[in-house]
């Protein structure tokens, strides 16, 4: 089988994020790989594994991001692909599954694609949506937040836990699944990956080249703006009550004083 697991290159989550005067996340050295698409990663490498087949990176983004497709392949993906392109910059959730969609569509127009991967959200502006997105813009079915996927014959079938429930699904192949944090333990990559993957493949796409060049200008730009963002606030201190016999009074005072109760 052949499956496409998206990621993305985003900033660390240990570090400061800030947007920039154009209301975008200021981006760095010290961007990774989204830590989500780490468990989409070795999810399609378990089903290769399992079925045979290949695994392909694919990302969307500026010349930095192919670093989280290099680490993509160290961890044992075959190859790699990274749309890039100044007529990107900026794009938002329904604009980044267009272009997904498209660098999709190509790759299927030599060989079809079975699956589409990803996690289950981005850390850096954890909507959550692009999956969905990028289903309804293939026109496939997308079965998302799955903690555990198999695949039998020309079908996906995945677990979604809900608090106390489970809920299996099932679609046909071809699918976009998005996985969670639960689905299982990426491997790390080892010193043979990381040689190996020195010697395989990037290929490197503009839109023209996906058929979002000239004559597709509405499938790139972004249909949302970020109006502000300002710094959250420090938290304040608590209030510290000493029981004297009356803490359970003082509590409940406190509670009907912010309507709590």
């Amino acid at each position: 089988m052949r499956i496409v697991v998206c990621v993305k290159h985003v900033p660390d989550v240990q570090a400061d994020r800030t947007f920039g005067p154009e209301g975008r996340v200021v981006r760095g050295d010290d961007d990774v790989l989204n830590e989500l698409d780490e468990n989409a990663v070795e999810a399609a490498l378990q089903l290769v594994e399992e079925h045979g087949g290949e695994v392909i990176a694919l990302t969307v983004g500026p010349a930095p991001a192919a670093g989280a497709v290099r680490k993509a392949l160290q961890l044992g993906v075959d190859a790699g692909v990274q749309v890039t392109d100044d007529r990107i910059e900026g794009a938002d959730v329904v604009r980044t599954a267009e272009v997904l969609a498209a660098a999709v569509r190509h790759l299927a127009a030599t060989e079809p694609v079975d699956l589409v991967l990803t996690g289950m959200a981005a850390l850096d502006g954890l909507t959550a949506m692009v999956p969905a997105a990028l289903g309804a813009t293939l026109g496939w079915p997308a079965l998302t937040l799955a903690a555990e996927v198999t695949v039998d014959g020309s079908a996906v079938r995945t677990r979604r836990d809900v608090g106390d429930v489970s809920e299996v699904r099932e679609a046909a192949l071809p699918a976009v699944v998005s996985v969670t944090d639960q689905a299982n333990e990426p491997r790390y990559p080892n010193f043979k990956g990381i040689m190996a993957a020195k010697k395989k493949q990037v290929t490197v796409l503009d839109l023209d080249q996906i058929g979002l060049g000239e004559g597709a200008a509405d499938a790139v730009g972004s249909r949302s703006v970020t109006l502000g963002a300002q710094v959250r606030p420090p938290r304040a201190a608590g209030e510290v009550v000493v029981d004297a016999g009356d803490g359970g009074l003082r509590l409940a005072a406190f509670l009907a004083q912010r309507n709590l109760l």
